[in-house]
């Protein structure tokens, strides 16, 4: 009787090893999500407004390149929902590597330009960073309408009172 219940033990042992060393074939595996929004700006100024508008359908690329020469170690695309949000699924820990979203492209013909200075989202891809969470979230990422809407003049005066303190390049939507 003894000699079965440490068969049994045995076989429960070597089953449940061999499941382990299924999850782990190349690299550490993780369960980690990519996660972000893409908006239409339509006031050109680069970030959200409460005009700003989600765009369906974003392609949007992941990219993790090697911090010494640069090259590409891994590369994902994925599309956002209704939302303008999405999640990449990454199973593998690039904690070595430099990883960042941009965006590809649009289906809105209205709102296709691609921002001059925020193109690219930097993330942190690991699970050895003490977050509980297995998303990594990406800072907003858009596209601009080619000319600003007529709203957007209240919104800039809004966040600039003192046209001393406005960028150049929002006193030029204002004049419009």
């Amino acid at each position: 009787m003894a000699k079965n219940n440490l068969a049994i033990v045995a076989v429960v042992l070597t089953v449940s090893s061999l499941c382990s060393l299924a999850y782990c074939a190349d690299g550490e595996k993780t369960d980690i999500f990519v996660e972000g929004k893409v908006y239409c700006d339509p006031c050109r100024v680069q970030f959200p407004t409460r005009v700003s508008e989600p765009i369906d359908g974003a392609t949007v690329g992941l990219e993790c390149r090697s911090r010494e020469n640069g090259t590409i170690m891994y590369s994902l695309e994925g599309k956002t929902d209704k939302n303008g949000i999405y999640s990449l699924p990454v199973d593998e820990d690039f904690a070595e590597l430099i990883c960042e979203v941009t965006t590809v492209s649009s289906p809105r013909d209205d709102c296709n330009d691609k921002f001059a200075d925020f193109e690219k989202a930097r993330v942190l891809i690991t699970t050895k960073n003490g977050v509980a969470s297995m998303a990594r979230y990406a800072n907003p990422l858009g596209f601009m309408k080619k000319e600003a809407i007529p709203e957007c003049k209240e919104i800039i005066k809004e966040l600039f009172p003192d046209e001393e303190d406005m960028p150049e390049e929002f006193k030029e939507i204002i004049e419009q």
